[in-house]
């Protein structure tokens, strides 16, 4: 008899947005000279993120794969790929068709984006029904200020309160939400398509700590997808940002991807 069919382990791929402040470029010297298995285009205000032929070079410059596009959805990125959401998306769905990128992920609209927000569900759905690359819609969270808190996503920051065929978990999210990120996974269940393995400890600041540092459950995640039907990937989004120098900045992408890879396997 054959054996039993296994899933295969989930590719673990670098978000550029882990290098900032440094470019995209480096993002991919870095993803080849640690071991990733691609990388995770952030779009924003970098020229080359924006330029699918300079990414193209790049990828087969260091035999780094285009594994997800992260449509430019970010207040700093406004501008880029113009000023309209949706053909921003356009293009993203573009991008990622060219550079053989399986899925984009997009933010749930501002609430000040009044008719973006409006149709923004039915709209992911037409993009979707148009395209093989997934639209991993991502869960964002509640922002605050001292003991205020903005609701500054709409339909919700909550997206599994809407109906998507695909989602991204985020998990620096969750704890930013203080929600339980257990449960939402499980409320996305098999649409869960993509994942940006950060961690948190539940400050008002989004803090995508190297997974392990805070109090998200990123290692009882990682054993659960061994074995299981997920066919997306995990993509280490961390914030760089304080590292001291370049190596250390490399020291916390390495031992972020250790981490993954780590309990991965130790869910077999």
């Amino acid at each position: 008899m054959p054996p039993p069919h296994r899933a295969s382990t989930p590719k673990v791929a670098l978000s550029t947005a882990s290098v900032y402040p440094e470019s995209t470029a480096t993002a991919f010297e870095i993803a080849a000279r640690l071991g990733y298995d691609g990388v995770e285009v952030m779009v924003w205000t970098d020229p080359v993120s924006q330029d699918i032929d300079a990414l193209r070079r790049l990828s087969d410059d260091h035999h780094v794969p285009i594994l997800a596009i992260h449509a430019p959805c970010l207040l700093i990125t406004q501008r880029v790929w113009s000023t309209d959401p949706w053909t921003k998306l356009q293009r993203a769905q573009a991008a990622a068709e060219k550079l053989g990128a399986s899925t984009v992920v997009v933010h749930p609209p501002f609430r000040w984006q009044r008719a973006y927000s409006r149709d923004f569900v039915s709209g992911i759905w037409r993009m979707a029904d148009e395209t093989d690359v997934r639209f991993a819609v991502e869960n964002m969270y509640p922002w605050r200020y001292r003991d205020r808190e903005m609701l500054a996503y709409a339909p919700e920051w909550d997206v599994t309160k809407d109906d998507y065929r695909h989602f991204t978990v985020d998990l620096s999210h969750t704890a930013t939400a203080r929600t339980d990120a257990t449960a939402m996974i499980d409320r996305m269940g098999g649409r869960l398509a993509h994942i940006h393995l950060a961690d948190g400890n539940g400050s008002a600041k989004d803090e995508h700590l190297v997974p392990g540092r805070g109090s998200q459950p990123c290692a009882e995640l990682l054993h659960g997808l061994a074995g299981s039907s997920f066919d997306g990937h995990i993509v280490i989004e961390v914030n760089t940002r304080r590292a001291m120098s370049a190596a250390e900045r490399e020291a916390d992408l390495a031992e972020a991807l250790a981490f993954t890879r780590l309990h991965l396997a130790g869910g077999r």
